[in-house]
């Protein structure tokens, strides 16, 4: 049924269920799963450039680790499943970002995940996943996390 299944990742507690969710699928498709993380530009662009941030040097350096630290775990573990992986690290705004890596890796689904919300804050504020719902014509599933704040 699926043959390349896209995995956003932000390296959050909401996409730890959407990882091992999609490297099920993966397995029990034996699609190959592509892996995606973001550096958001909007981030690195707002840094003032004042001070460390998380003890590296700088947001951009400090969010592309986080990432390659996030995409090597996911490859152990869909190693560990039997699953191929494709990684990709990008920088630029991530629902648009997301969109257009669905489009050109061809995806036959989009997984991603989500905090579990109160409404009030979803209108308020928005999610990167609400926006890549609204913006791609790609199947996707959502995978809610639920998480204490």
């Amino acid at each position: 049924m699926y043959d390349r299944i896209l995995l956003a990742t932000d390296a959050t507690v909401a996409s730890d269920d959407a990882e091992r969710h999609a490297i099920e699928l993966a397995a029990a498709n034996d699609a190959v799963l592509h892996v995606l993380y973001v550096v958001d530009e909007s981030v690195v662009t707002a840094y003032s450039g004042d001070e460390y941030v998380d003890e590296r040097e700088g947001p951009e350096h400090g969010l592309e680790e986080v990432g390659q630290e996030r995409l090597a775990a996911i490859r152990a573990d869909a190693s560990d499943a039997g699953v191929e992986v494709v990684e990709e690290l990008r920088h630029g705004q991530p629902a648009e970002t997301i969109v257009d890596y669905a489009e050109e890796s061809d995806a036959d689904l989009v997984v991603l995940g989500t905090k579990r919300r109160p409404e009030e804050y979803r209108t308020l504020l928005g999610s990167v996943t609400n926006r890549v719902l609204r913006l791609t014509t790609r199947p996707a599933t959502v995978v809610k996390t639920d998480v204490s704040e």
